[in-house]
């Protein structure tokens, strides 16, 4: 088993929707998925409803991820977010533990509504991890 893929993940704090915008007119880049935060959950408060929960852009053969997130500004662990796509939930789990010593778990590994097990953590290095694994 081994790691699927390595992205980048913008974390924009409310600003996903011009950074689409910009990213399309200087990079040429296509957005392939865009879910907002509606989409996912009827409960969520109005003012988080057209937020971007989860975009993906596409640039060529590469892509980034990008999100709202949550709140107002960007995570205290800054804008950018190494996502890693697993296809062994051992290996998930084994890494997601690891990278959390010494570091902050921001999202523990969890069943996610978009079907796979996902986490975020921030290591010890001030880096923060998306992983992300089907579910077995």
């Amino acid at each position: 088993m081994a790691i699927q893929s390595i992205i980048p993940y913008l974390i924009l704090g409310g600003r996903a929707d011009d950074a689409l915008a910009f990213y399309h007119e200087a990079l040429g880049a296509e957005v392939s998925a865009l879910t907002r935060f509606g989409d996912m959950d009827d409960s969520c408060p109005t003012a988080m409803r057209e937020r971007v929960m989860h975009a993906e852009l596409q640039l060529g053969a590469a892509r980034i991820m990008l999100s709202d997130g949550p709140m107002e500004s960007p995570p205290a662990g800054g804008t950018v977010s190494v996502a890693i796509g697993f296809d062994d939930p051992n290996q998930i789990r084994r890494g997601f533990d690891r990278l959390a010593i010494g570091g902050m778990i921001v999202q523990p590994l969890f069943d996610s509504p978009w079907g796979t097990l996902f986490g975020v953590v921030v290591d010890q290095f001030g880096v923060s991890w998306m992983l992300d694994c089907p579910k077995a």
